[in-house]
């Protein structure tokens, strides 16, 4: 069965590998406080990854293994995560007398009811939630499954780069975990806020909702901040490293706002409240409490104020850092910077804690 649900206690380096990069965390705790131990941020050749699917095992691994080495940790287990499409999840009840090696065998004997897939081609794993509201003698289990390969070609990269891949995670739990980091930046009891976190990648947008804590509903679609660096590239004639560093760094000439970054922000902003739309038609909100941005494009100048006017909701930036301490061996201008970006990593890291 996959790790998606097994607990840690030693040391786990967070590993999010995205369409263009890999980004790694390893935290630490003291009390209640966290800590920065290493960061870093490695870019990935183009085409490595292909919308949540890895194409080039060893140009990923050999990617991991460097911001690794540069990061200077020492943590040796890694968690990584997959993206929610890719994993099937169904609550079910079983017996709560049952041993949990029982539920396993069992539902191993059961799963082919739930899972559209043979079983053959899958890695499943579960977790009881707690007590049947209907029948007590019954217990609630989550169970999830992802086809095999995609947990493989996870594990395969992590062991290129010389780190055993002890959690395969789902990027949605992850962006919940690390929700309760960025609690703070909003106003009222979070408990009972309902929360859009909009994570803008660099070719997929996912919208995570929450409601009390808990992810209710996931939505994925292709958009990300590699059209806005295809848009530099195109108009100013610049190389794919050229056009991202100038998109971080400024440095454009005089039109680039109003010809290339106010149709971007626009685009965002229509993607935004599309995915909005789509979760108010198939639940039953209207409306959210809060959005949070998330992803290497929610510190995009005037994305979050054009959201907020846009939706008429309160609008944050993440930054799950806020109140923790750092290494001194962390570049805390550029973690700062990377902030938004880090969310999945950040949940992935806090493994070590569970």
């Amino acid at each position: 069965m996959i790790s998606i649900f097994s607990k840690k206690t030693s040391p786990v380096l967070g590993i999010d590998i995205s369409s263009t990069s890999v980004k790694i965390l390893e935290l630490s705790r003291s009390g209640g406080r966290y800590r920065v131990e290493a960061y870093g941020v490695e870019p990935l050749p183009p085409g490595a990854v292909v919308e949540n699917h890895i194409h080039e095992v060893e140009a990923v691994g050999d990617a991991i293994r460097r911001v690794v080495n540069r990061s200077k940790t020492k943590a040796k287990q890694s968690a990584v995560a997959v993206a929610g499409s890719a994993v099937i999840t169904k609550t079910i009840e079983m017996n709560a007398a049952l041993s949990e090696n029982e539920l396993e065998s069992q539902i191993s004997v059961e799963a082919d009811q739930y899972i559209p897939y043979s079983l053959d081609e899958v890695a499943l794993d579960f977790e009881v939630q707690g007590p049947s509201v209907s029948n007590p003698e019954m217990s609630q289990v989550l169970l999830a499954a992802c086809r095999s390969e995609n947990v493989e070609l996870r594990e395969d990269v992590c062991d290129i780069a010389g780190l055993e891949c002890s959690v395969v995670d789902v990027e949605a739990y992850a962006m919940e975990r690390a929700f309760e980091l960025v609690t703070g930046q909003l106003k009222g009891n979070t408990d009972e806020l309902t929360v859009a976190i909009v994570d803008i990648g660099a070719t997929m947008t996912t919208l995570s909702v929450l409601s009390e804590g808990k992810t209710i509903y996931t939505r994925e679609q292709l958009f990300g901040g590699q059209q806005l660096t295809e848009e530099i590239q195109r108009r100013y004639g610049l190389s794919a490293e050229e056009a991202g560093l100038a998109k971080k760094q400024g440095g454009l000439p005089d039109d680039y706002e109003a010809e290339v970054l106010t149709p971007f922000r626009d685009a965002a902003v229509q993607q935004v409240t599309r995915s909005l739309q789509f979760f108010y038609s198939s639940s039953q909100h209207d409306s959210v409490d809060y959005i949070v941005m998330a992803g290497g494009s929610a510190s995009v100048e005037g994305l979050d104020s054009l959201v907020r006017e846009k939706t008429d909701t309160p609008t944050v930036v993440a930054n799950p850092f806020v109140g923790m301490s750092v290494s001194p061996k962390v570049n805390t201008a550029a973690l700062s910077n990377d902030s938004p970006s880090l969310m999945i990593a950040c949940g992935l890291a806090m493994r070590s804690f569970d």
